[in-house]
């Protein structure tokens, strides 16, 4: 059996403005309503969120998966804000189990990064730090979010679709 790989990375092409696309990753409400959470506060670097799982409002495939979820509680702490460029933050990845206490765990760090691209924006997200996972939990975490991801890329896709977003 390979090791669990340390990193995780998707990236794609988004027929939106760069500015469309960075509102919809730089602000909580927007985030939200197509990732699938709400959070208390507004996304400031250095800041600590708490968000709450609420199905996404672009898709109800996907929001009927979150629903078992809705109202589960994790930790966000915003790490930087670098206008139109990159917004980052750390979490308990696939911190799901409501009897588990993750605060000690080290958290991953998850970066969004966006590029002029000859059709829209490339929009590259890299979630990284899989290594410091506890064993016991790293090769479900990893699996579990390389998969989220690639739900949250259509997700951000078809929420830039819709003309009120």
């Amino acid at each position: 059996m390979s090791p669990t790989p340390d990193r995780i990375e998707k990236r794609i092409v988004l027929r939106a403005p760069r500015e469309r696309v960075w509102r919809a990753i730089s602000e909580a409400k927007r985030f939200g309503s197509w990732f699938g959470v709400e959070f208390d506060g507004e996304f400031a670097a250095g800041t600590r969120l708490i968000g709450r799982i609420a199905p996404t409002k672009v898709d109800p495939e996907v929001a009927r998966l979150q629903q078992p979820y809705a109202g589960f509680p994790f930790e966000f702490h915003i790490e930087r804000i670098e206008p139109m460029s990159l917004f980052s933050f750390r979490w308990h990845p696939n911190a799901i189990d409501r009897s588990a206490d993750y605060s000690a765990e080290p958290m991953t760090l998850v970066e969004f990064r966006l590029e002029e691209a000859a059709q829209g924006t490339r929009l590259t997200i890299t979630e990284s730090g899989f290594e410091r996972i506890p064993l016991e939990r790293r090769a479900k975490a990893f699996t579990s979010n390389e998969g989220g991801w690639t739900h949250q890329l259509q997700l951000i896709e078809k929420y830039l679709g819709q003309s009120s977003s």
